[in-house]
């Protein structure tokens, strides 16, 4: 029997390396607006609270919420058509995810991406491995991570416990959405936030490639 019955697993920086395509989407939008871009590393530290925070902290401090609302619908229409253009699989994940299932574990991911787009990659990276995938919805009432709607609705779903699951994730965000759904947090190190940044924000738990999960998690 596995140590966990579940794995939630974050999107963004931790199953799929979507940065490129978020930058250029990102860009595209401040390029439409006459706003200056922003660099890959930038637009990796506005990831992680969903589209809507991610262009806010994008455009030029001071912008027009009018503007900033229009600058959200110009990257989600190009996102809708860009999202897979340069994003992949992390080396590794593939194979984790398949010895995952293989013992015996539920797979879901839980992320703030819009919640279409997190179904559309979902089901093009990882087909027949993810038995669960959710993004975005607070139109349905949903509250976005960090608070454990998402995590906890997930669960439900899959019939599980929140002692039975343990959450994977790249960056601050998971580590609170982890506290506040009551799941233990596995930070991974190869995401859009680095070991320290991770330790800062209470992470006690690390791995540096896919492969050393499975240890965590199986007998």
């Amino acid at each position: 029997m596995p140590r966990y019955d579940a794995v939630i697993f974050d999107l963004d920086g931790t199953l799929l390396d979507t940065l490129d395509d978020l930058m250029d989407a990102v860009n595209h939008a401040l390029a439409q607006m006459d706003f200056p871009p922003r660099s890959r590393a930038e637009v990796s530290t506005f990831v992680g609270n969903g589209v809507a925070k991610l262009m806010e902290r994008a455009v030029p401090t001071g912008t027009a919420l009018a503007d900033t609302t229009r600058a959200l619908e110009l990257f989600k229409a190009y996102y809708a058509l860009h999202s897979k253009d340069k994003t992949a699989p992390y080396p590794g994940i593939l194979e984790t995810l398949k010895a995952l299932q293989t013992g015996g574990c539920k797979l879901a991911v839980v992320s703030n991406k819009f919640d279409a787009a997190v179904k559309a990659l979902a089901q093009d990276y990882f087909p027949g491995l993810m038995d669960l995938s959710a993004g975005e919805n607070e139109a349905a009432g949903i509250p976005k991570k960090p608070h454990p709607a998402m995590v906890l609705k997930a669960l439900e779903a899959l019939d599980l416990p929140p002692e039975r699951a343990v959450y994977v994730g790249d960056s601050d965000v998971d580590l609170e959405t982890a506290r506040n759904a009551g799941l233990p947090c596995i930070s991974v190190t190869w995401g859009f936030r680095d070991r320290a940044f991770l330790a800062a924000h209470g992470a006690v738990t690390f791995i540096d490639h896919p492969s050393q999960l499975p240890a965590l998690i199986l007998p």
